[in-house]
This record gives structure tokens, C-alpha cells and sequence, in this order.
């Protein structure tokens, strides 16, 4: 039995040696650059030694977690890449949705094609690029906010001095630049419903309203369960640049999350073995959240990522 399974892998071998070989260059980076870093992160559980090495440094078991659960700040790390994750999960996921069904309802090409250009055309705006542009619009004396409300009789406003503005500046700008890239998976989606299910409707009689909600949204409900699993999945992991780029002192108590303070204190500090234990529990808590969810989303609407 093994030995003709033997010959048949190598009879397939040769047979499709040229899709092996498109599969391999992806198959060496993910072996190279994701899972064999991940052996690395034993450095958690020791006292990192840059002339012993990771494998070399002495065993401290959980001192590194206990360090890290033991921080006054602690809760307020997590309290704060939880609420900046909610928020932009919340306010962000239904939006790409909305404007993938309203640009599915557009009869007119060339306007449909001018809106996909405005509201796609942010995504390739680079993070530094991004917050240069957010820091010129909302500058205290100068800014375009800023002179408008000067215009109108309002006094300035330090917006990214306000603690309590910080996660809405993020949030709100990171919808502005992804909504039309995310809208797009969405499109995708829609182009792939059966025409006679939309002919079926139109000879009920069904409105507009009645065809987007029986029609197009059960037809890209499975793509909606696949992306959310996603999102939920990299709640603890939101992006560290832009949160690093836009933070200051002034709005610090809002903007400090767990990436921003693995960096501040683990890397810039050198205390790598620190550093890789809180980014460890963060994916550790990623992962719970990935499975949790997708179990959920499996039950409830037999659609998952596995």
C-alpha cells in the first residue's frame, strides 16, 4: 500500500512538475520567513544573552509574563488595544459593505468607475504619507480643521493633544483609506450570484431595498463570515506604525497599546526577551479569539475559514 502510494506521487510528480514548482518559491518563503522564526519564540521564556545566544541563554521559565502581568499600565494596555481594535472593527466592517452594495446598484459605468477610483485610491497611500497628511489637516494653528472653525468663530482645537480624540482621528482616517480596497472583495462577491436569482426577484416584484437584503446580502454572507473571522482574529494585533506615527505625550494615555509598548520598552531598551513574551501572549490571545469565533460562525451560519 505504501509503495503505490510512493509511485503515484511520483506519476503525479511528473505529471505536474510545473505546478510544484509555481507552489514551491511561496511554500520556501512561508518555511523561512513565518514558521521557522517561530522556533524563536523560546526566547519568552528565557534571560536573553547576545554573546550566548537564544538557544544559549539561561532558562527563566515565566518571569517575563509575570513582568508584564504584574505592570501598572497592564490593564491599560489592554483596556486600550482592545477599545481602539473595537472601535475601528465596529465602525470599519460595515462600511466596506455598504458601498460595495450601493456601487453594485449604480447603472451608470462611468460614474460607477469614478467613485471605485476616489474611494480606492487612498489604499496606496503610504502609513507616513497618511499621518503627514492627518497632522497638516488637524495642525493647531494652521491646519484646514482648524482654520475653518476660525472662520466659523470657534477657538483652535489640539486635536491630537485630546486624549479623548485620538481612537476616532485613527480610526476615521484608517476607514477613509481602506474602505474602497476592502469594498472591492465585496464587489468580487456580488459579480458571483446567480442573474437568476435577481431574475427571480424582479418577476416577485421585489424592490431595490428587498432585492439588496433577500438577494445580495445571502450571497455574500459566506465572504462577510470569512473577513469578520479574520478582522476578530487581529484584534490584538492592530497596525503599529500608524498608532506609533500619530502618538505623543499629550494623548499617550488613549494611544499607548501593547505594540506600541513592546517597541518602547522591549526593543528600544533591548530587553528582547521581554519583548517577545508580551508579543507572544498577544498572538496567544489572537489565536483563542481566531478559533472562538470561527466555531461560532460555523454553527451559526455553516461558514468558516475551516
Amino acid at each position: 500500500m505504501k509503495r503505490s502510494r510512493t509511485l503515484e506521487a511520483r506519476k503525479s510528480f511528473k505529471k505536474h512538475w510545473q505546478l510544484y514548482l509555481v507552489v514551491l518559491p511561496p511554500l520556501l518563503f512561508f518555511l523561512i520567513f513565518k514558521y521557522y522564526p517561530m522556533a524563536n519564540a523560546v526566547l519568552a521564556f528565557k534571560d536573553y544573552n547576545v554573546i550566548k545566544g537564544i538557544w544559549g541563554s539561561p532558562w527563566v521559565g515565566m518571569r517575563n509574563f509575570k513582568l508584564f502581568f504584574d505592570n501598572p499600565i497592564f490593564w491599560d494596555l489592554i483596556r486600550n488595544t482592545i477599545l481602539l481594535s473595537g472601535y475601528l472593527l465596529l465602525a470599519g466592517f460595515p462600511i466596506p459593505i455598504l458601498l460595495a452594495l450601493m456601487l453594485n446598484e449604480i447603472r451608470s459605468g462611468r460614474f460607477k468607475r469614478i467613485v471605485q477610483l476616489v474611494t480606492f485610491a487612498p489604499y496606496f497611500i503610504s502609513t507616513v504619507v497618511m499621518v503627514s497628511i492627518i497632522m497638516l489637516f488637524l495642525a493647531p494653528r494652521l491646519g484646514f480643521a482648524n482654520v475653518a472653525l476660525n472662520h466659523l468663530g470657534f477657538d483652535s482645537i489640539n486635536f491630537l493633544g485630546e486624549p479623548g480624540m485620538f481612537r476616532s482621528i485613527y480610526v476615521w482616517s484608517d476607514i477613509w483609506q481602506t474602505a474602497g480596497y476592502s469594498a472591492v472583495i465585496y464587489l468580487a462577491a456580488l459579480a458571483g450570484i446567480d442573474p437568476t436569482l435577481y431574475e427571480a426577484a424582479k418577476v416577485d416584484g421585489a424592490s431595490r431595498f428587498q432585492k439588496i437584503v433577500h438577494v445580495d446580502l445571502p450571497g455574500i454572507l459566506p465572504t462577510i463570515v470569512v473577513i469578520l473571522i479574520l478582522n476578530v482574529g487581529n484584534v490584538m494585533a492592530i497596525g503599529f506604525e500608524k498608532v506609533y506615527l500619530l502618538q505623543n505625550p499629550l494623548n499617550q494615555s488613549t494611544s499607548e497599546i501593547i505594540a506600541t509598548y513592546v517597541y518602547s520598552i522591549g526593543l528600544l531598551n533591548a530587553n528582547y526577551s521581554f519583548a517577545t513574551a508580551v508579543g507572544l501572549f498577544n498572538s496567544v490571545i489572537n489565536l483563542v479569539l481566531l478559533l472562538l469565533v470561527n466555531g461560532i460562525a460555523k454553527r451559526l451560519t455553516n461558514s468558516s475559514i475551516w
